[in-house]
C-alpha cells in the first residue's frame, strides 16, 4: 500500500524537479544508491522493473526507505501492463511510470489514487492519457523528441504537466533547455549513475551529482 498520498507525490515531483531512474539486481547496491540520492536532497525515486525478480529487490528497498529515509517517495518504472502495476502497488509503489501509454493501467492506479505517468511520444497520446486521469505524462524518449516538442505541445495545452526521460543530463545547458521549455520535472538515469561510479561504490559522487543537479534546477526554473 502507498505510504504517500497522490497530492504529496505530485507536489514533491514539482518541488524537486528530478526523479532518479535506477535499477540494479543487488539490494545492497540499490540501498546505497537510494541513500546517496537521499543525502543529495532527492525525495522521489523511480526503481525500474527491468530485470528478472525485480520485485524481490523493490520490496525490501521500499521497506528500507520507509524505515530509514523519512520523506523518500518510492515509485516503480518500466511498467507496461496492469498486472505488473498491481503487483508493485501491493509492494508499496507510490507512483507508476511506463515507457508507453497503456489505457488499462490507468484504472488500476486511479482506484488506489496513485499517479500513473505513462510514456507519451505524441500530442494525441498526452491528450488521451489526460482524459483517463494521468496528471503527469512522461515525454519519452526525450533525447529523440527534444525540448521543442514540450514547448510546442504546451502552447495549445498549457495545463499539461510533463516529465521528460531519456538522455537527460545533470548539466546546466541540458536542464535549462528542458525547464525553459516547460517541463514539470525530469527523469534521470545513466547520466546520474555512471557505471564506473557504481562499480567503484563511490556513493559520495552520486550524492554530489544529485545535489548539483538540484541546485541547477532551482536556478533555471
Amino acid at each position: 500500500m502507498a505510504k504517500y498520498s497522490k497530492l504529496q507525490v505530485l507536489q514533491t515531483m514539482k518541488e524537486t524537479g528530478i526523479v532518479p531512474v535506477f535499477y540494479n539486481a543487488d539490494i545492497e547496491i540499490s540501498k546505497n544508491v537510494l541513500k546517496a540520492c537521499y543525502d543529495g536532497g532527492i525525495r522521489l525515486f523511480e526503481f525500474t522493473n527491468r530485470g528478472d525478480f525485480a520485485q524481490e529487490v523493490f520490496k525490501p528497498l521500499v521497506k528500507y526507505a520507509n524505515a530509514e529515509l523519512p520523506g523518500m517517495i518510492m515509485g516503480i518504472g518500466a511498467i507496461v501492463d496492469p498486472g505488473t502495476a498491481s503487483l508493485y502497488i501491493q509492494l508499496g509503489a507510490n507512483f507508476v511510470v511506463g515507457p508507453l501509454f497503456n489505457p488499462a493501467i490507468a484504472p488500476i492506479c486511479n482506484r488506489r489514487l496513485i499517479p500513473y505517468c505513462p510514456g507519451c511520444g505524441s500530442v494525441s497520446e498526452v491528450g488521451a492519457a489526460q482524459e483517463l486521469g494521468c496528471d503527469v505524462c512522461k515525454v519519452f524518449p526525450g533525447d529523440v523528441l527534444g525540448p521543442a516538442f514540450v514547448k510546442g505541445l504546451r502552447a495549445p495545452m498549457p495545463w499539461s504537466q510533463l516529465m521528460v526521460t531519456g538522455g537527460v543530463k545533470p548539466t546546466r545547458e541540458n536542464l535549462e533547455g528542458w525547464f525553459k521549455a516547460g517541463v514539470l520535472s525530469v527523469g534521470m538515469g545513466s547520466n546520474l549513475f555512471p557505471k564506473d561510479v557504481i562499480a567503484a561504490g563511490d556513493w559520495g559522487k552520486i550524492t554530489q551529482l544529485c545535489r548539483d543537479a538540484l541546485a541547477i534546477v532551482k536556478e533555471v526554473r
